[in-house]
């Protein structure tokens, strides 16, 4: 009696070999045509010169000259009092004190018709904040976090209306569905930058702009994540409910939120991590934040100051991704 087995379709690999060369072939011309290959040769070269078996490498130049001049940041914050605004000395900031420094500069004369440059020294009085700089940094940080804050309550309101209507459990009009889903795509599609130099030119300079781009683009975000998770639940505990004559807002509240809600709170935690680091690149356009601080040390080669933003930054994320952590696991027990 001949068994019966399972049925085997043979394919052809050509297809398949062909198809791998091509987007092979493809990935190399790319490669390169991106600069990853002149990168990975200054990489290699890098590698070579630090276990001396190459000459020094343009990378190893820079990390040198980095960390020399970056390390140890900066706290400290130092001004000439000629420049202070009713400047009192009997009433120094807290902490402050007063110190010389002997500043070269170049001092041009004209003799018998020609110009002469001769190095002199100046002796000028500046102000000393221990920790002024320090205290700026967290300024700045404060004012990143409000933004990135009220970008995420932005895009919470605007997020979750837009998830509701999306979802095809909940909204039963298929143009409203396909109309909602379309706005949260525009949204996604425009990047934060493009949209801050938008709401710059309305609104001006400030950390309003900042606000409005970050909740318009993580807005599109949470209502395609919203939607999605309420379409991908178990239609089992709902629709019991359903046939026991409990009305949409009651399958919603009892049936579908305890599924989606640990994933909500999830996302909202994610968004808000996303934005306090979004919020620190748009403030090169003028959109507030600590971005534009970390720009210009960064072009005037102070990467001592730059270094105390970075450590700012990367504190002030690990500390709210902690915080934003327990949080849920807390609001999940309950």
């Amino acid at each position: 009696m001949k068994q019966a087995g399972w049925p085997v379709r043979r394919r052809s690999l050509i297809p398949t070999l062909l198809a791998t060369i091509l987007i092979s072939s493809a990935l190399v011309y790319s490669f390169g045509r991106v600069g990853l290959s002149s990168a990975a040769g200054e990489t290699v070269q890098a590698i070579l010169s630090m276990v001396g078996l190459g000459e020094s490498s343009q990378v190893v130049e820079a990390t040198t000259r980095f960390f020399d001049q970056g390390w140890p940041p900066v706290i400290s914050s130092e001004q000439e009092t000629s420049r202070i605004e009713k400047f009192n000395r009997e009433d120094l900031p807290w902490l402050s004190h007063i110190e010389t420094r002997e500043v070269p500069s170049i001092s041009v004369e004209f003799v018998d018709g020609t110009v002469v440059e001769r190095e002199v020294t100046e002796t000028k009085e500046v102000l000393v904040k221990p920790v002024g700089y320090l205290q700026r940094v967290a300024w700045l940080m404060w004012e990143t976090l409000e933004i990135a804050l009220w970008g995420t309550i932005m895009a919470i309101a605007c997020g979750f209306p837009l998830g509701m209507l999306g979802a095809k459990r909940i909204c039963r009009v298929g143009p409203l569905v396909l109309l909602a889903r379309s706005v949260c795509s525009l949204s996604r599609a425009i990047p934060e930058l493009i949209s801050a130099l938008f709401f710059v030119l309305l609104f001006g300079f400030g950390p309003a702009a900042g606000v409005l781009a970050l909740g318009l683009h993580s807005a599109g975000f949470l209502g395609k994540f919203f939607a999605d998770d309420i379409d991908n639940t178990k239609p089992g505990p709902s629709d019991a409910l359903a046939c026991s004559g409990v009305g949409r807002f009651g399958v919603f509240l009892h049936a579908l939120l305890p599924q989606v809600l640990p994933q909500y709170l999830a996302y909202i935690q994610y968004i808000l991590e996303r934005n306090v680091r979004a919020a620190t690149v748009l403030g090169i356009v003028g959109a507030g934040g600590i971005g534009v601080e970390l720009m210009g040390k960064w072009h005037n080669f102070q990467f001592g100051h730059a270094t105390t933003v970075l450590i700012a930054i990367f504190l002030t994320v690990v500390i709210l991704e902690a915080i934003s952590q327990t949080l849920r696991m807390r609001w999940i027990q309950d």
